[in-house]
């Protein structure tokens, strides 16, 4: 029997079995609660079966919009068996977020496709919220990413920044295109690869860049993408789509990498007269967190000595973060330098702004970024029209909560729509145009206070690496702001630029954006 064939008889079989025991159930035990709830969110009738599968689309955040438009900014969805509450605009995140962030957080709802090799009972991304997981945020918040750290180690990113300087100014000399995305990816890859490894996986003008590229944009693709297997159950272990499968081999072709890394750096620790520690994981001269086999590795439930557990648990939270912290920083970089090539007045103010701070000093220093309010406009503004994520990672609801009037019932899968929340017409004038004026001389941050604009999410889950992420997206952008002019191809107008996306986790563009510097030296 075939996939397809599957794909139909056993969604009809599980709805057949279910209603049949919900009737049975509900004629022996009838409700005696005969108090009323609020009711479920609104949202387009369901059909028998498939419920409101059909409404997804291509490109699910754009689908979820237009509903939104129509039903309210909460609604509600019957994915095959799964209910779930889709949340679109700023008022109902903002009650989701200061009054239900608890009962609407602890859990995740795991996609079938993070399953493979038992990816979500490894990283900090879909752990519940429990021992294991506070442990990784500690370490990670704490220890890897916090802002003390992040200050310790600025000559790092400034010496990534001046690799990808030196690589446009030799394209600028020789009149070569530059796929800006990817010379983004390669410089936040090898920064976080020298933070972690001290050595770097790729460079500018190899393809080994493109490889890591690809790779993580396929895990990121297969996970955001809409699987049939999340909406029937029944259907899991067939992986009729593949999509767990293919997973599964690229989760393993990156692993394998930091594996290598990994033991070696534990082999060198082990020969020392110390605990083994993080501190071969990272750079030289920086600080490392504090993480001790003998002291935290309690948290992997093994004995402390399992050099195989340690391996594992490491690779793991390396790669979550490796996948979080690469290609959203890179695309949401072309986006900027999309815009702006649309939009050449805004690329000339941000230049002038540039000249005017920093006058004839060679290149910018992070303590220079809060001098730029107008660069820092841009990066706000990117991130609302694109942020890196399209929806936060779907939570669980552990109860019923009741959410702007309505019922969010147990187990129902949330989804935060941050492309919609971007979009807000209540929040935000003439939405759908890129206008960074609008964040000069007002208070609105990216850091989870602001519910219009949670692109790094908000609440105890929220993104870790946004402050990394903040400083690399300013700096990168303030480089070749400063230092090069840009031009499109022959015959080809600003307004000609593609714009469309590709969907999965993050957005990328279809087309990358390949652009000409010309120094200014």
């Amino acid at each position: 029997m075939d996939n397809i064939t599957l794909a139909i008889i056993l969604p009809i079989s599980y709805f057949i079995i279910y209603q049949l025991v919900k009737l049975t159930l509900n004629h022996i035990s009838p409700s005696k609660n005969t108090k009323r709830r609020p009711p479920l969110p609104p949202g387009p009738k369901p059909l028998p079966i498939i419920g409101n599968v059909l409404q997804i689309g291509p490109k699910p955040h754009r689908s979820f919009a237009n509903l939104a438009k129509v039903y309210g900014p909460l609604i509600s969805l019957r994915l095959g068996s799964v209910t779930t509450i889709i949340v679109s605009s700023s008022d109902v995140a903002k009650e989701m977020f200061l009054k239900n962030d608890q009962p609407l957080s602890s859990n995740r709802t795991i996609p079938n496709s993070v399953t493979a090799g038992d990816h979500h009972k490894l990283t900090m991304s879909w752990l519940p919220v429990s021992p294991k997981w506070r442990s990784f945020r500690k370490i990670t918040t704490f220890h890897l990413l916090s802002p003390q750290r992040l200050d310790a180690c600025s000559s790092l990113r400034q010496a990534k920044v001046q690799q990808l300087y030196e690589y446009v100014l030799e394209c600028s000399r020789t009149g070569q295109a530059i796929d800006i995305g990817k010379a983004a990816f390669t410089t936040s890859l090898n920064l976080l690869s020298k933070l972690f490894f001290s050595l770097e996986l790729a460079h500018h003008s190899s393809g080994k860049s493109q490889e890591f590229k690809d790779l993580i944009w396929n895990i990121m693709e297969d996970i955001g993408k809409p699987n049939i297997s999340d909406y029937f159950p029944c259907l899991k272990w067939f992986d009729p789509s593949g999509i767990r499968r293919r997973l599964a081999s690229n989760f393993e072709k990156l692993i394998e990498v930091f594996q290598g890394i990994i033991r070696q750096r534990l082999s060198l620790s082990s020969g020392a007269n110390h605990k083994q520690t993080w501190p071969h994981l990272m750079a030289p001269g920086v600080r490392p967190p504090i993480f001790s086999i003998n002291d935290d590795v309690k948290i992997f439930k093994k004995a402390p000595s399992s050099t195989i557990l340690l391996t594992t648990y490491l690779s793991c939270m390396t790669q979550d973060i490796f996948d979080a912290g690469t290609d959203t920083t890179s695309s949401t970089f072309e986006w900027a330098m999309a815009e702006l090539m649309r939009n050449p007045a805004m690329m000339e103010r941000a230049q002038a702004e540039l000249q005017q701070v920093l006058g004839k000093v060679s290149h910018i220093q992070e303590s220079d970024i809060p001098k730029l309010p107008y660069l820092q406009a841009i990066i706000k503004e990117t991130l609302r029209l694109h942020p890196p994520t399209v929806f936060l990672l779907p939570r669980k609801a552990e109860t019923d909560v009741e959410l702007c009037g309505h019922i969010v019932p147990r187990n129902a899968q949330i989804l935060v729509n941050l492309w919609a929340l971007g979009r807000d017409p209540t929040v935000w004038e003439n939405p759908d145009e890129f206008l960074p004026e609008r964040f000069l001389n007002c208070g609105i941050d990216v850091k989870g206070r602001d519910f219009g604009l949670l692109p790094f999410g908000a609440g105890r889950r929220i993104c870790p690496g946004m402050n990394l992420a903040y400083r690399m997206l300013t700096l990168m952008l303030a480089t070749l702001l400063q230092s090069f002019d840009w031009k499109l191809g022959d015959g080809v107008s600003p307004k000609q630029i593609d714009m469309d996306e590709k969907f999965g986790i993050a957005l990328q563009k279809t087309k990358p954006l390949n652009i000409i510097p010309i120094s200014k030296n």
